[in-house]
């Protein structure tokens, strides 16, 4: 890695990604647009110095860290549903841990965001509904 993108917080996704290691850079851009492709309506930024999706709310965010990247699924019911596919990832918590060597494959990526724009789309309309 060239730098832990952490160090110097970034202002922009293109900016946290420039920060890294070019195979780094190469896995975690093909994640960008996996997110991207599957939630096009959510809106990228810099939340707690990382890479965050939002779409009536948290959806998912990504890091860089030494020698592995995370992908916050925000979600455990999310990665229980897909617990089957995830059974070669370290998972801790709401987060699937990857390397470049091995990274998340774009076809799981898409059906997690999708999930967890359902997830975050049932929410908001239950929150809507409580409103007088």
């Amino acid at each position: 890695m060239k730098k832990d993108p952490g160090k110097t917080p970034a202002k922009t996704v293109d900016e946290y990604l420039a920060a890294v290691a070019p195979e780094v850079q190469a896995v975690l851009e093909q994640l960008r647009m996996t997110i991207k492709a599957a939630a096009p309506e959510a809106e990228e930024t810099i939340s707690y110095q990382i890479p965050t999706y939002k779409y009536h709310g948290p959806l998912v965010h990504f890091v860089a860290r030494g020698s592995y990247c995370s992908f916050i699924v925000v979600s455990r019911l999310v990665l229980e549903t897909f617990k089957d596919e995830l059974k070669d990832y370290d998972i801790s918590g709401t987060t699937i841990h990857f390397t470049p060597g091995h990274p998340l494959l774009p076809a799981l990526v898409e059906k997690i965001v999708k999930a967890r724009i359902r997830e975050n789309e049932g929410r908001a309309g239950k929150k809507a509904l409580l409103k007088p």
